[in-house]
C-alpha cells in the first residue's frame, strides 16, 4: 500500500510514525507540506519523500491522507483534485468536513473515508472512530483500518452524523480528563501537598483507574460503587459533586461540543 498525506503536522507525524513502527516502508510515504522546516523534521525522522505542494506527490497511491485543518480542506481538495484518480481512497481527519461538501470539492469523488482521531493518538494511545461511504470497498476499509490502528484503537460507525456525537465524547475529551487533572491537582495544593506530589497523585490514579476499568467485567457505576464505603470519605465527596450536579454537567458538555460539532460542519460546507 502506498500512502500520501496532504499535511504534515502533529496527527499526520503520529500515523507515519506508526506506520513506520509498524514495519511499513518509508519509500511507500509521501507527505506534502508546505513548511519547509517540517519537511525537513519529517524527512530526518522517518525517511519519508515530501514536496511543498499536494500536486508535486502525484500519482497519489492507494490512499490520501487529509491532514489538514477543516479550515483548510478546500483548498486542499481542490489541489488535490487534478491527480485524483478514481480508484484511490481519501481519508479524512479534519474535524467537521462532512463527506458530502468533501465529495463535492473532490469532483464527486466517492470512495471517501472520514474519521475522528483523538491527541492520545500522539503517543499511540488514541481511539479513532471512523465512517466509509458505500463505494469504499472492504479491502479499501481493511487497508484504512490498518493505518488507523497505528494511533491506537478505531472503530466504525454505521452513520457518518455519529461522528459528532464521537468528537463530543472521544474527539474533545482528553480536554475533559485534563480539566479534571487540573481540579484534582488543584484540590490536592490547597489541602496541603506539593506540587510534584499533586500532580503525581492527579495522574496516576487516573491512569490506574482507566487500567481497572479496561481490564474490568464491570461497568462503572458497579466499580464506583465498590470503591464508596458507606459513610466514608469517598461518598461524602461524591455527594458533593451530586450536589453541584457535576454529572449532569458533564453529560451537558458533551451534548454541547456534539452541537457544536454539527453547526461546524454546516458552516464549513458552505458553498
Amino acid at each position: 500500500m502506498k500512502i500520501t498525506f496532504i499535511g504534515g503536522g502533529n496527527m499526520a507525524q503520529a500515523i507515519i510514525g506508526g506506520l513506520c513502527r509498524g514495519g511499513f516502508d518509508a519509500a511507500d510515504i509521501k507527505v506534502a507540506e508546505p513548511v519547509a522546516e517540517a519537511r525537513t523534521r519529517l524527512s530526518a525522522d522517518f525517511g519519508v519523500q515530501t514536496q511543498p505542494a499536494a500536486a508535486q506527490c502525484a500519482p497519489y497511491g492507494d490512499l490520501v491522507v487529509m491532514a489538514v485543518k477543516p479550515q483548510q480542506m478546500r483548498e486542499a481538495a481542490t489541489a488535490l483534485l487534478p491527480g485524483l484518480q478514481p480508484g484511490q481512497v481519501v481519508l479524512s481527519i479534519a474535524a467537521g468536513i462532512r463527506l458530502t461538501d468533501l465529495s463535492r470539492w473532490l469532483g464527486g469523488h466517492s470512495r471517501l473515508i472520514r474519521c475522528m482521531p483523538n491527541t492520545p493518538a500522539l503517543i499511540g494511545a488514541g481511539v479513532t472512530a471512523a465512517y466509509a461511504m458505500p463505494a469504499v470497498s472492504a479491502n479499501q476499509v481493511a487497508d484504512a483500518e490498518r493505518v488507523l490502528n497505528t494511533m491506537g484503537k478505531s472503530l466504525w460507525v454505521a452513520e457518518e452524523a455519529l461522528l459528532n456525537a464521537v468528537t463530543a465524547i472521544s474527539g474533545s475529551g482528553p480536554a475533559y480528563v485534563f480539566y479534571f487533572i487540573e481540579a484534582l491537582e488543584q484540590a490536592a495544593g490547597e489541602l496541603g501537598l506539593a506540587p510534584d506530589a499533586a500532580r503525581t497523585l492527579a495522574l496516576e490514579t487516573f491512569l490506574g483507574s482507566a487500567r481497572l476499568a479496561a481490564g474490568s467485567s464491570d461497568d462503572p457505576a458497579t466499580l464506583r460503587t465498590k470503591v464508596t464505603s458507606k459513610g466514608g470519605t469517598t461518598e461524602a465527596a461524591l455527594a458533593a459533586m451530586d450536589g453541584d450536579r457535576v454529572k449532569a454537567a458533564i453529560v451537558k458538555a458533551a451534548h454541547a461540543a456534539n452541537a457544536r460539532a454539527i453547526e461546524l460542519g454546516e458552516q464549513l460546507g458552505k458553498d
